[in-house]
């Protein structure tokens, strides 16, 4: 078994694919806040190889972690001089493996943000890029606007060194203002409608708040592309590692799993140059909301539905929810009928074809996709995937059926049990709020409604309402299964 790292590259099992360019002066001109799974599998392979044509010297990445819980990203990072492997695993059973060589250099933050900072303002960054998840851009569910957090508070104060995200960015583009140096362009990668947009109210709103002289320099010199990101990638596992191990003899402590569908539509507004990326399959775009919604409605949202319901069923991984035929028919009603009236007309997609390929690639036994994974902050995720398609079709009197019990599902899932008595472990940054009223729900269904932050104005909605207490109720009464069988398409 070989570890890792540069000096080991040469040597590797012939059939995975290596770095072919110099690694030594990289050269980043891009740094990633949140270098996680989908990072490494998304857009470090598309850097990776557009490095490998040896067009974009200059645009490698430097990722930054600013939580403790990063601190093991960084230190296996480090062990293997940033590389790492990705595995690419079909349908069909074949498996792929290459090494990525893109991330140059690893950040951490906690504790020392001087060299964060410095590197933002260096003259060679030009891009910031980010997958700080949906919830992280602190921008209020009800309001749209920038909601401060302890952690954003903390950045705000005066003479405060900067620890998060925004905190950081902030510091590094005054600098940049003060210098008289060009801006950057900040680039979302999380899952979100109007991500770019997201991301301006975010950063803007910060920074208004910090400094408004830097807000109004940010209006003129900084962009926020909007972007539709693409690729299922499972957590890792130990099993992963000693596959990788035993498959292609390579030590790696923190290898990335993937499907091989990878997409990435990115508007094209940028500051100071951006990447040759079309070069390797990335599509510009002047406008990607068409692909955005069809993403976010059709494979976001479809995650909704088949995960919490899943999940109270029995299973444990999306393949199993998806080869189960009551499941595929509910799915396949809810993509055709529900979400797909919800969604303007696709620039080159046919959107059947689109939806047969989420069913195969949902149904794809190999990749390992979790439905732990997929329930993960559930109250960020319901209302940006799944409810505006509620809103929709409501307004055009269309079918809510499926949509409305995935968001029952969801509330039944708050309970912390499944149907079998065992545990579930919930991971909600709102949990401790959503708790109390989940634990109410068995004598009054429509609880949870209460929480606006979530529901918004749907709460007020009679038909809304009552479809899902009607669904909560059928799911406590009659189980997950019941409830799936009687919604097949």
């Amino acid at each position: 078994m070989t570890p890792l790292n540069n000096k080991t590259l040469k040597s590797l099992n012939p059939v995975v694919a290596v770095p072919r360019y110099e690694r030594t002066d990289l050269g980043c001109g891009i740094v990633h806040f949140g270098v996680g799974g989908f990072h490494r599998s998304h857009e470090a392979m598309y850097v990776d190889a557009l490095l490998q044509q040896g067009i974009a010297p200059g645009w490698g990445i430097c990722g930054v972690g600013t939580l403790p819980s990063d601190r093991p990203m960084q230190q296996a990072l480090d062990a293997q001089d940033c590389l790492y492997t990705l595995v690419l695993k079909a349908t069909d059973g074949t498996v792929e493996a290459r090494v990525i060589g893109s991330i140059g250099r690893y950040l951490y933050a906690p504790g020392q943000p001087e060299p964060i900072v410095a590197k933002l303002a260096d003259p060679s960054t030009r891009m910031v890029s980010m997958t700080i998840t949906e919830g992280g851009y602190l921008v209020s569910d009800a309001t749209g606007e920038f909601d401060v957090n302890p952690g954003a508070a903390a950045d705000l104060a005066p003479g405060a060194a900067p620890a998060s995200v925004f905190g950081l960015v902030a510091e590094a583009l005054e600098r940049r203002r003060v210098a008289g140096m060009p801006g950057l362009t900040i680039v979302s990668c999380d899952n979100m409608p109007g991500n770019g947009n997201v991301a301006r109210r975010s950063f803007t709103g910060f920074a208004a708040l910090k400094n408004p002289e830097l807000a109004r320099w940010m209006d003129d010199n900084v962009e926020f592309p909007n972007s539709m990101v693409d690729r299922i990638t499972p957590v890792t596992t130990d099993n992963d590692r000693g596959e990788l191990s035993e498959r292609f003899g390579i030590e790696d402590a923190w290898p990335v799993i993937a499907e091989p569908f990878s997409q990435w539509v990115l508007e094209d507004g940028f500051v100071n140059g951006r990447p040759p990326l079309e070069e390797v399959g990335v599509q510009f775009v002047t406008d990607v909301e068409p692909y955005e919604l069809m993403k976010l409605r059709l494979l976001n949202a479809s995650h909704q539905v088949v995960s919490y319901l899943g999940y109270l069923a029995g299973y444990r991984y999306v393949h199993e929810v998806c080869q189960d035929q009551a499941f595929r028919s509910m799915l396949m009603r809810y993509m055709a009928a529900e979400a797909t009236p919800t969604l303007p007309a696709v620039p080159g997609i046919d959107l059947d074809d689109y939806r047969l390929t989420l069913l195969d690639r949902f149904a794809n036994p190999h990749v390992g996709d979790s439905l732990a994974r997929n329930c993960v902050d559930g109250s960020d995720r319901i209302p940006k995937f799944v409810l505006p398609v509620v809103r929709h079709q409501l307004e055009h009197g269309g079918d809510i059926s499926v949509a409305v019990t995935a968001v029952a599902a969801w509330a039944r899932y708050l309970e912390g049990v499944d149907e079998q008595g065992r545990p579930i472990d919930v991971v909600d940054r709102r949990r401790s709020e959503l708790e109390p009223w989940a634990a109410r729900q068995r004598s009054d269904p429509g609880a949870l409604l209460a929480l606006r932050g979530v529901f918004g104005d749907l709460s007020d909605q009679p038909q809304f309402v009552a479809a899902y207490r009607a669904a909560l109720t059928a799911l406590h009464e009659r189980g997950a299964r019941a409830t799936v069988e009687a919604l097949r398409g």
